[in-house]
């Protein structure tokens, strides 16, 4: 299916649990789930069956040794809801299972910083794409990056770098973490910023030879449809993704307590989520959205997602 599970990281957002949890239901639809910002959770790999891993600016995912575990790579240069924003998870909310995933000593804080460790140019860049594709074992490399006006600068880089692929994150996209002047004020919304990323691919001639991901606020059938008709490739959901999954659990957390306190992974309530359940759920919404949009595809007198385009596409207004 074109829907894949976005990167949320275990310790610094989510549970073990949750994280298993939306793996295992990536895997009974046979998409991907992604790591999020994280070191190498084994329980979530172990329930993955295509895992997509985040090179990032913690450094956490950043060894050979756990790049050949990955079936694809994610450079994470930046997301909509936090652009590259540093950000730390600090030594008093870490507990011994997030301190040994991400390899951290006694008393040491958990930080995001703003660069990738060692990146410090366009030149560092282009380097980095092959090293990590030797370093992975050959597997797609791709990039993640808060979409704004510098998009396109960005694509020439991410295109003469050679990656395999592009997340476009749009400012719609939520975190864990990020401040609301970020999340509100800060980047181009999804369906624009994918609109321009596709054009300027096709005006590059990239064509078939780099794919697209569209991310950030992408919840239902009919917006994952728009995007793939502007050319995403696939579609990342993230905030939805963990809505499903406590969907039928609510009632263990409100009214006192807000359903994500059953997975965070500083959650009050965690131990409550039902794992099983929370795949059940999932993967009926993933069913029920690819079912939403076959009926779509067959009322435009096609039969598959990937023969969308903008031709399918009408504006109402001139904005």
């Amino acid at each position: 299916i074109p829907i894949l599970i976005a990167g949320m990281s275990f310790g610094g957002a989510l549970s073990e649990a949750a994280k298993v949890a939306l793996a295992k239901a990536a895997t009974l639809m046979d998409t991907a789930t992604n790591s999020g910002e994280a070191g190498l959770l084994s329980s979530e790999r172990d329930a993955a069956a295509h895992f997509i891993g985040q090179h990032n600016r913690g450094g956490w995912m950043n060894s050979p040794e756990k790049l050949r575990q990955l079936d694809a790579v994610e450079i994470q240069l930046g997301q909509g809801a936090q652009a590259a924003t540093p950000q730390s998870t600090l030594a008093g909310d870490i507990g011994q299972d997030f301190r040994e995933v991400f390899e951290l000593k006694a008393g040491e804080d958990a930080v995001i910083h703003t660069r990738l460790p060692g990146v410090n140019s366009i030149e560092d860049f282009m380097a980095l794409v092959p090293r990590l594709r030797e370093e992975a074992g050959g597997v797609p490399v791709g990039l993640k990056l808060c979409a704004t006006h510098h998009l396109e600068r960005e694509l020439e880089i991410a295109i003469r770098a050679g990656v395999d692929f592009v997340t476009i994150d749009g400012h719609e996209g939520g975190t864990h973490g990020g401040s609301t002047t970020l999340q509100d004020d800060v980047g181009l919304p999804t369906l624009v910023a994918l609109a321009r990323g596709v054009r300027y691919c096709e005006q590059s001639g990239v064509g078939n030879k780099m794919s697209i991901i569209a991310s950030g606020g992408l919840r239902t059938p009919g917006q994952m449809l728009k995007a793939l008709a502007l050319g995403a490739d696939a579609i990342y959901v993230g905030t939805v993704a963990v809505l499903a999954l406590v969907s039928e659990q609510m009632s263990k957390a409100v009214p006192w307590e807000p359903p994500t306190e059953l997975v965070l992974y500083s959650g009050q309530l965690k131990e409550r989520f039902d794992v099983e359940a929370g795949v059940r759920n999932l993967t009926n919404y993933l069913k029920s959205a690819v079912a939403d949009m076959k009926h779509v595809v067959m009322a435009l007198g096609k039969n598959a997602t990937s023969q969308l385009d903008r031709s399918d596409l009408v504006a109402l207004e001139k904005d």
